[in-house]
């Protein structure tokens, strides 16, 4: 049976921030959304496995960010965007769309309706310019337009107030050209690649930290509560794995997981730990970009976990797994290169393999989740039949961790009602009482 993939790719505007993310599928011998418009003899077999998927997966497929999907004249005909909101969805539509009368009806109801639109690969064509009062997007393909074309469709778009992303941004000299021609967004699998620009902060998610001075603090400090809080926060776990196998706790074994550190130290060791982490720290709290480290890095984590369990003669363990994904991009968030910092901490040899060269079968493992980031239909084939781990469950399990990832990040950035209305500050000194 073909495999069939979902993947969210990210959008970024100039600044790298996400401002949303392009919803990708592949199955049935080809990329959904390809060049043929999904008009060949498996468009409807192709159409109603997006359709049911989408239908028990809305929710987390398009939770917390603007959403672009490329839907054939078969979906648009199912009514397949009305399963989403108007707020979080652009349609996108290509030539064999625009080329059928009646799609392009759905198309002007939807607008109508007050979805957006996006074009793909927009063209000097007749079919095109008579689109224009309905287009919201102009996507534009870096590698196969011309210079000249890509100069004049850019110039027109925002003089008619059109947004403008540039696509297929694939290396360093798109990428440049593209923000020299003043796009408004970009995505490619270089672009996805930017979450690396390296943040050199050593900082920790801030609502997370406070939490974290409020568990400790506790009248009867709850290990499961500090363990969880922790694990979600990459430069927090590197920074109690460091501490807890430093000469001041030398032991016998070496400390290699989260809750393990938390009883070498003990609570007293950890309130100190917290206090000099927030003093030391003040003026180093993680900002918005580097946020999407700590993000990225949780998704791998839960993600790498959660597939070991289906891999077959895997040599390392759920909680290593998760490790391994935590820790793999603390080299963005802290200025050191990755092989010296995994150094600091004792992590089974595979770990270190796996992240630096994708060395034996923790290494595919790893190399699984980063084809499944950059929608690297291929690599995804040959690693999932590298472990053995069936095809056919990779999609679940990737919008599953997503939604667990979304579902975290929502708790940790919102306020939320404490019983004992109390200051950072306050904390401090309670803490520093200790």
């Amino acid at each position: 049976m073909e495999s069939k993939y979902i993947v969210r790719r990210p959008i970024k505007n100039p600044e790298k921030k996400i401002i949303g993310h392009e919803i990708l599928y592949h199955g049935e011998n080809a990329a959904y959304g390809s060049d043929d418009g999904g008009q060949n003899s498996n468009d409807f077999a192709v159409a109603d496995t997006v359709y049911n998927f989408l239908t028990q997966n809305v929710e987390k497929s398009l939770k917390g960010s603007l959403n672009f999907m490329t839907f054939t004249t078969t979906l648009l005909m199912k009514k397949a965007p009305r399963l989403f909101e108007k707020e979080s969805l652009v349609i996108q539509i290509d030539d064999s769309v625009i080329i059928h009368p009646l799609a392009m009806h759905l198309v002007q109801q939807y607008k109508q309706e007050g979805y957006r639109i996006a074009v793909n690969e927009f063209q000097f064509a007749p079919r095109y310019l008579s689109l224009i009062g309905e287009i919201d997007f102009i996507k534009l393909n870096f590698s196969t337009t011309s210079d000249l074309t890509l100069h004049n469709v850019i110039e027109i778009a925002h003089s008619m107030g059109k947004s403008v992303v540039a696509t297929d941004i694939n290396d360093e000299e798109q990428y440049q050209k593209a923000l020299d021609l003043k796009v408004d967004a970009l995505e490619g699998s270089y672009v996805a690649e930017q979450l690396e620009t390296r943040a050199h902060t050593s900082g920790y998610l801030q609502s997370n930290f406070f939490r974290l001075m409020v568990a400790v603090t506790r009248e009867l400090p709850d290990v499961e509560e500090i363990e969880k809080i922790i694990s979600v926060d990459a430069t927090l776990t590197y920074g109690l794995l460091r501490i807890a196998n430093s000469v001041y706790f030398a032991m016998r074994n070496r400390v290699t997981t989260i809750r393990q550190a938390i009883m070498t130290l003990g609570i007293g060791q950890m309130k100190q730990w917290v206090y000099l982490l927030s003093a030391s720290n003040a003026e180093n709290k993680i900002d918005d970009g580097s946020e999407e480290f700590l993000k990225l890095s949780f998704m791998r984590a839960i993600f790498c976990s959660e597939l070991v369990s289906y891999a077959k003669e895997m040599k390392i363990t759920k909680g290593d797994a998760y490790l391994m994904g935590m820790m793999s991009t603390l080299h963005y968030l802290i200025a050191a290169p990755l092989e010296e910092i995994l150094q600091e901490i004792p992590l089974p040899e595979e770990i270190p393999a796996a992240l630096l060269r994708y060395e034996g079968t923790a290494g595919s493992l790893f190399a699984l989740v980063v084809a499944y980031e950059r929608a690297d239909w291929d690599e995804i084939n040959r690693r999932a039949e590298e472990l053995s781990i069936p095809t056919n469950l990779l999609t679940s399990l990737y919008f599953n961790c997503m939604d667990m990832v979304d579902e975290t990040w929502k708790q940790l950035t919102s306020p939320e009602p404490r019983q004992e209305e109390v200051t950072e500050e306050e904390l401090m000194e309670e803490l520093a009482e200790e």
